[in-house]
């Protein structure tokens, strides 16, 4: 009689009925199989009375070598569902995104997360959904060790997989689908014109289906030793597949890419894995990867409670078109990391410069409010005026302070970089380029500062000179200091805006400088009929290079621009309480307001409170900015933070030993640093 198990018993109760039955489930009773699978992996999943799933499995391990008849029952539960069940779509699909576009599959989970899709009781993916129903089983399955998975596994047999005909011939037909399916995203214009070679006989998508029609002859007609020398071949086939993925990827930083390119690498990488998997299994070596089968059996059950699921599906298919954003990002933040007292003076002085551009940017913007415009056209100015100032500091070399953490942050995450690097980063230089950041970040803040609140109380005083009227006086003046007061006013809720809108800068800088890459958007111009007829050949290659280099920072900067100036139209518009600070703005304001009220007929304390105002807000400006690009530079290179616990202590320790470090350069470096 078969043993059906309810899911409601308890671990203890699962274990006792098994072991004190003596009757072994049928290989082909496949519903008291799954049955039994069902309250196997309950007894392992985390519980109120035993939260640990690795001591539970643990456990299950004890009581299996204790008693054979749990382990017998385990194995033929298995058995029925792998010789019972189809397991193509386990193999083909699971996890994979669909090849017919990134917006189809985007689409497609989307109305699954509405109405599941249907789920046919014969496939072995319903089988997977049954056992792990929960939707964040993945993340038990995925805490257990490896190695705790690898003695279960092995304890049960993984040869159990191979041992019938009717597994053997799926897995055969299932690697000839992978192998077309591979073939055809290997034409791919986006994927063919990246090869190190463009000739079809040498692409290394197609070789591999040669193979198809020899393993399938060696496999019908039980050659057992050509079979394992051809899926030899066939794997070490995908193996080259993979490793040309790889490098059409690490040349993105010079060709950039593209949403369609990372969706097509990514599908194609996922099936060349599973080739992989497929062909270990065929070859009979004796060498059968169970490491591999256990990562396989992870993502299975992650990708079963995961498959409606449009965060992961963008996590996964935009990684690396946010990596390469990070990257631009990132190289053009090392410029605002200073190492030495040289490059300190320099990035003190460059703020300096961008101080200044900032003031006269503060008087425009208050000479535009008291012109009478429609509140768009307001707005617009605003914009304009902000776009042209940020377009100035950059071009005069200047530095503004809140620019920084967007560009920094992906500097900083480099360091941790899982992409580029095959080893443990080292957490102690890590410790060191935050005490670089972060004086250069002071460094950038005392230099706007510096010049902003006398450069814009000079030039009031100059307008008011030469006009014989001031900007801003009376209530004007007293409701611009109290729009910068911290708890007077929203003032800080709108710095958390600037920090928004500072961070989406930098994304948007460097997804235009990916793009101009990608599309070798210099090279298209410096052949453009109209440049060939109208400049010389090396006019053509300034202008080219020139926008090659600046175009991401120029969109970023006028981005940037607009983003500040049509905030303010959004209380005007919708009555929501809706704006924003920037420090150095904040700052010219606060000083023409100080020049219309004369300076010396406020309290001191009140002025003290309104320039911690303002320093607030530079901080909150950077600490959104830098929190968010970190977040996504982090992501992107496929950092986990939680790996290196130790870092906030090496930090403090650091900090302890030299605080010095985060606001000036020493003048000597020790040989390690």
């Amino acid at each position: 009689m078969p043993i059906i198990l309810s899911r409601k018993k308890t671990p203890a109760d699962f274990i006792e009925s098994v072991t004190r039955r003596s009757t072994v489930i049928y290989i082909g009773d496949k519903k008291a199989g799954l049955e039994f699978l069902v309250s196997f992996f309950s007894a392992i999943r985390p519980a109120r009375e035993k939260k640990d799933p690795s001591k539970n499995l643990q456990n299950l391990i004890r009581q299996m070598n204790e008693h054979p008849i749990l382990l017998s029952n385990l194995h033929n539960a298995l058995l029925s569902q792998l010789v019972q069940t189809d397991l193509s779509a386990a193999l083909t699909e699971s996890g994979i995104p669909l090849a017919n576009g990134f917006w189809q599959e985007f689409f497609g989970r989307l109305r699954h997360k509405l109405i599941p899709a249907f789920q046919n009781e014969n496939d072995f993916l319903y089988v997977i959904s049954r056992i792990f129903y929960r939707s964040n089983d993945y993340k038990w399955v995925e805490a257990i060790p490896h190695d705790q998975w690898k003695i279960f596994f092995e304890s049960i047999g993984l040869a159990f997989s191979v041992d019938d005909k009717h597994i053997l011939i799926q897995l055969v037909r299932s690697l000839k689908l992978l192998s077309f399916q591979v073939a055809s995203l290997g034409l791919d214009k986006e994927v063919r014109k990246y090869l190190v070679s463009q000739n079809i006989e040498e692409n290394p998508f197609l070789n591999q289906t040669e193979l198809i029609q020899k393993i399938e002859k060696s496999f019908f007609e039980e050659d057992a030793e050509s079979l394992t020398d051809i899926s030899e071949r066939f794997h070490l086939l995908a193996r080259h597949g993979i490793d040309s993925i790889e490098r059409i990827r690490q040349n993105h930083s010079s060709s950039g890419t593209s949403i369609h390119q990372t969706y097509i690498l990514l599908v194609l990488s996922y099936k060349l894995g599973r080739i992989e998997l497929i062909t270990d299994i065929l070859d009979d070596n004796s060498k059968f990867n169970s490491d591999n089968f256990i990562s396989f059996f992870k993502l299975l059950v992650r990708n079963e409670n995961t498959k409606n699921s449009i965060r992961a599906f963008l996590s996964q298919s935009l990684g690396y078109v946010a990596y390469q954003i990070a990257e631009h990002k990132g190289s053009k933040g090392t410029h605002y990391i200073t190492v030495n007292d040289k490059e300190y003076r320099q990035m003190t002085w460059s703020a300096m410069k961008g101080g200044a551009v900032t003031a006269f940017v503060s008087l425009f913007k208050n000479m535009l409010t008291a012109i009478e415009l429609p509140i768009f056209w307001h707005g617009f100015a605003y914009s304009m005026n902000y776009s042209i100032g940020f377009l100035l500091i950059d071009a005069t070399g200047g530095t503004l302070a809140t620019k920084q953490p967007a560009f920094t942050a992906s500097a900083v995450a480099g360091t941790l970089d899982t992409k580029g690097n095959t080893h443990k980063p080292n957490l102690y230089n890590l410790a060191i380029t935050v005490a670089r950041v972060s004086r250069s970040q002071i460094a950038s803040f005392i230099g706007n500062l510096l010049i902003v609140f006398p450069g814009a109380y000079l030039l009031a005083w100059i307008y008011d000179l030469i006009t014989k009227t001031k900007i801003l006086e009376g209530d004007k003046a007293m409701a611009m200091l109290e729009s910068q007061h911290p708890w007077h006013s929203l003032s800080l809720l709108y710095a958390c805006n600037t920090g928004v809108f500072l961070f989406l800068t930098g994304i948007i800088a460097g997804y235009v400088q990916n793009k101009i890459l990608y599309g070798r958007i210099g090279d298209r111009l410096k052949n453009h009929p109209w440049w060939r007829a109208n400049a010389s050949p090396e006019k053509r290659r300034r202008r080219s290079e020139f926008i090659e280099k600046n175009a991401g920072a120029i969109i970023g900067n006028i981005s940037l621009g607009f983003m500040l100036g049509m905030s303010s139209t959004v209380d005007k518009i919708l009555g929501i309480p809706f704006d924003i600070r920037h420090i150095t703005i904040s700052a010219g304001n606060v000083s023409i307001a100080l020049y219309g009220l004369n300076i010396r007929s406020l309290p001191i304390s009140y002025l003290v409170t309104i320039f911690f105002g303002v320093v607030a807000i530079g901080f909150l400006n950077f600490l959104v900015s830098f929190s968010l690009a970190f977040i996504v530079a982090v992501k992107s290179r496929g950092v986990r933070l939680k790996e290196y616990p130790e870092f906030l202590g090496i930090l403090g320790r650091y900090f302890i030993k030299k605080p010095l470090d985060f606001i000036r350069p020493r003048k000597q470096l020790s040989e390690t640093e």
